[in-house]
């Protein structure tokens, strides 16, 4: 064990944690003199020891008042036409206090609804969780957790009695087998990436094994890679618990002792599979024999093993079963609960562990207390002193927006997330939100395809402005805190909650003046009945007597929390092989390969898959913000196999339409042996504010898991053809322009303005006329260039004050030398020889 910092270094340095992944990295932070941020990892933070990726390294960028929401806004809809007016905080929270209370009496509690987020503070969840499910009396409070972790929960829940992830970040580097299925590590969670990789590098002999469809950056530290065909997972280990069976390689004690319903699982197993000598599984997953035999040979003869796994098992029809089949073969070796060893859900949000815990999801009640147990609805009735508590299950994301769609939920409170794009079927999405009568949303920037669609909007704090806790993966809680003071009239998600609450008439209920009297209050709740943790695996009773100093001034703790951690602890949970259903065993699933719920047929031949890039997170609107980050991809794309390419008549780097039963999108063609032939990849990213019609989930069917309601997002069917265009162009502007009217458009930052990248069925010379309409009117010099041949280039520039205010390049087709040209242009001096170098196409040195 090892000390940890204090909270404010003597220069001036601020520990806080990242923004992005469940990984929740240590930062230190220090405002600059330039009004912006330096950031460097926290070299004493147990989750990274001072590693950061390329996202959190560039938060510095993103901490700026361009695009933030100011103000309480309301939008005032008068003969089919809407406008919106700023209003003041107590004029905006008694209007949604009124709007839910009026809906309530008419419709009764459950025609209310939340809709939160991962990126939510464990205080403000906690407080918004309090007021649906204790106050309101309704459990349709779910949040976007439930698109990456859901089946995970469902999947713990089943086997351990508990929604517990039962290892350690050190188990990586202690690990002699590390297994990673269904997640890009290297991109998605860099940080944990490198900590393995500098195990590997430490331990040649460590075995790591890929199970992914695709080539990704994570396979370079790989000794196998499985590419197994979408949707396989559970056949790949139901095979692998048959072989432990066959192979004499079961902890036969283990499983008497510490489990039940094993000979269900394995029978299950075999009798779905029929194997004969791995040719079932073989055919059913794509992977070879000779892969299958070394993979299972591995399992079985290692003693150290760790399973992480991610989004491609969690995103699917059969996510939970998926996780079971996990869960039971490590269950049926007794790898789990030791050094090295055990299964390891890698959450995707900062806190979507804080989120669960708090009981942020439609399906539990608080603090891993649950609906089926009367003890714990009365204990928590009893805690919050309501008579309202809801006692049983509300609506699920997907459920949540279909009821909302049929008119069954009539008011919503959406936070700190942007269902627009992040949903399946968006357009579905975009008519729920319509005919609901009662929009609200908080964020803390101003415009996105969600607040368009607000009827109130409220300004939330963001990172770096916000103060709470997150937790982490491995089950760490961090303080994230206050590095500026907020702009405008931005305010905690806590603090507008309770102000809604107190308008409700809960006034002693939400009576908190900061967030650390809400830690404290959620601390005490994890406790009852619970101070040694004997009845359920979450316990904070360390930290239930916190002041004002010891809050502030809180250390990574990682629970159970006993006794206050005054030193970094790595623990794991079940080392004492005690778990938490009802006679304490573990529990194997009995599960079975299906079929995802969409297959491929004659007008949707190919499979898409979706999921993250290394230097963007979500739906882009932090790190849209940094012209470092969007350089690394800066546009949208679809990955696919040449044979595929050839097949379909796609080139390299063209434009392509992709069709689904759902909808149709655009974007760019990347040939790239990394994909299976007739599979697709596409990220998640861009939307309409962003690209032209290059969203992925106008794409994606709302399949869900029928237990945990995680939408499948990793296997739709699609089809793709050439998108034929005349013209290309780049344009570099100061500000953002809308060429929404254009026929393809992608905007990216760059380091002085924004570059949009544009085709078009004009020719040349008409979209050089439609461009010319987007330059300032008011500048000092225009700057044009025609070719004399016939090859359509043009280019042209309005400079003011010896600099480039917009400019634009048409050229068929642009490559990223032009956009290096005109990026170089924009950023230099533009006097008599830059004036030159402009109309001959000089580069600047």
């Amino acid at each position: 064990m090892s000390k940890v910092g204090t909270m404010i270094s003597n220069d001036g340095w601020i520990k806080t944690t990242c923004a992005y992944c469940g990984v929740g990295c240590g930062i230190e932070a220090k405002p600059n003199a330039q009004g912006g941020l330096d950031i460097r990892g926290d070299k004493q933070h147990p989750s990274n020891y001072g590693k950061l990726c390329t996202k959190g390294v560039a938060l510095g960028d993103t901490v700026i008042t361009d695009g933030r929401l100011m103000v309480p806004l309301k939008r005032n809809r008068i003969n089919h036409q809407s406008f919106v007016t700023d209003i003041s905080w107590d004029e905006a929270t008694k209007t949604v206090a009124e709007k839910f209370q009026q809906t309530i009496q008419e419709y009764g509690p459950d025609s209310v609804a939340f809709y939160v987020s991962g990126q939510l503070l464990t205080e403000d969840y906690y407080v918004a969780n309090k007021l649906m499910k204790g106050f309101i009396g309704s459990s349709n409070i779910d949040s976007n957790s439930r698109l990456c972790m859901a089946s995970s929960v469902a999947g713990h829940k089943r086997a351990f009695g508990t929604d517990t992830v039962p290892i350690c970040y050190e188990d990586l580097e202690q690990a002699e087998m590390v297994i990673i299925t269904g997640s890009n590590l290297a991109w998605c969670h860099p940080v944990l990436f490198q900590r393995l990789r500098l195990a590997k590098q430490n331990n040649p002999q460590l075995n790591i094994v890929v199970i992914d469809p695709r080539k990704t950056a994570t396979c370079e530290i790989s000794d196998l890679h499985l590419a197994l065909k979408s949707g396989s997972d559970v056949s790949l280990f139901n095979g692998l618990l048959a072989y432990l069976s066959d192979n004499n390689s079961l902890d036969q004690q283990y499983i008497e002792q510490y489990t039940d319903g094993f000979e269900q699982a394995l029978t299950l197993a075999k009798q779905s599979l029929n194997l004969e000598q791995n040719s079932n599984v073989e055919q059913i997953t794509g992977i070879a024999s000779d892969d299958l035999a070394t993979f299972y040979s591995a399992f079985s003869t290692t003693q150290k093993v760790v399973t992480i796994y991610s989004q491609g098992v969690n995103q699917s029809s059969q996510g939970t079963d998926k996780v079971n089949s996990i869960l039971n073969c490590h269950l049926a070796t007794g790898k789990i609960g030791k050094e090295g060893c055990g299964p390891f859900s890698i959450t995707g949000q900062p806190n979507a562990m804080g989120g669960r815990e708090v009981g942020g999801l439609a399906n539990t009640l608080a603090a891993h207390m649950e609906f089926e147990n009367p003890k714990h609805h009365q204990m928590i009735s009893d805690f919050w002193q309501t008579n309202n508590l809801a006692d049983q299950p509300g609506l699920k994301a997907i459920d949540l927006f279909d009821a909302m769609e049929q008119g069954k939920i009539k008011a919503v409170w959406i936070m700190a997330t942007n269902p627009m794009v992040s949903l399946p079927d968006s357009a579905k999405i975009k008519s729920a939100l319509e005919k609901c009568p009662f929009v609200v949303v908080s964020d803390c920037i101003a415009d996105t395809e969600t607040t368009q669609l607000a009827d109130m909007v409220l300004p939330a704090q963001g990172w770096s402005e916000k103060s709470g806790t997150v937790t982490n993966s491995e089950r760490r809680i961090s303080r994230q805190r206050r590095l500026f003071p907020s702009p405008g009239l931005a305010k905690p998600d806590w603090w507008i909650v309770s102000q809604v609450a107190q308008k409700m008439g809960f006034i002693t209920a939400f009576d908190y003046a900061h967030e650390g009297e809400i830690f404290n209050e959620y601390a005490q709740l994890t406790s009852l009945d619970n101070a040694m943790g004997e009845n359920r695996d979450l316990s904070l009773i360390g930290l239930t007597n916190l002041d004002a100093k010891g809050y502030s001034e809180l250390t990574p703790q990682q629970w159970p929390v006993l006794i206050k951690q005054t030193e970094i602890v790595h623990q794991r949970m079940f080392h004492d092989q005690q778990f938490f259903t009802t006679n304490k065993k573990a529990q194997f699933i009995a599960v079975q390969h299906q079929q995802p719920q969409s297959q491929v047929d004659t007008s949707y031949p190919l499979l898409l898959n979706s999921g993250r890039i290394r230097d963007h997170w979500h739906t882009m609107t932090r790190t849209g913000l940094s012209s470092r980050l969007a350089s690394h991809t800066p546009e949208p794309y679809v990955t696919i196999h040449p044979r595929t390419a050839q097949q379909y008549q796609l080139q390299h780097n063209a434009i392509s339409m992709i069709e689904s039963a759902q909808g149709q999108v655009l974007a760019r063609v990347d040939v790239n042996e990394s994909i299976a032939p007739g599979e697709l990849f596409m990220p998640i990213h861009w939307n309409q504010l962003t690209a032209k019609n290059s969203k992925p989930c106008d794409l994606i069917k709302p399949n869900a898991d029928s237990r945990s309601g995680q939408p499948e997002f990793k296997h739709t069917p699609v089809t793709i053809r050439p998108w034929h265009y005349r013209t290309e162009a780049i344009f570099i502007s100061k500000n953002s322009i809308n060429f929404e009217s254009f026929d393809y458009w992608v905007k990216q930052k760059v380091e002085h303005g924004y570059l949009y990248r544009l085709a078009s069925h004009l020719n040349p010379i008409e979209l050089t006329l439609q461009l010319s309409h987007f330059l300032d009117a008011d500048s000092d010099k225009k700057l044009s260039y025609e070719s004399n041949d016939d090859s359509g280039n043009f280019r042209v520039a309005t400079i003011k004050s010896m600099r480039v205010n917009r400019a634009f390049l048409v050229k068929t087709p642009i490559s990223e030398l032009d956009v290096e040209w005109l990026e170089a242009v924009c950023a230099s001096a533009i006097d008599n020889e830059g004036e030159q170098r402009f109309m001959q196409r000089e580069y600047v040195d």
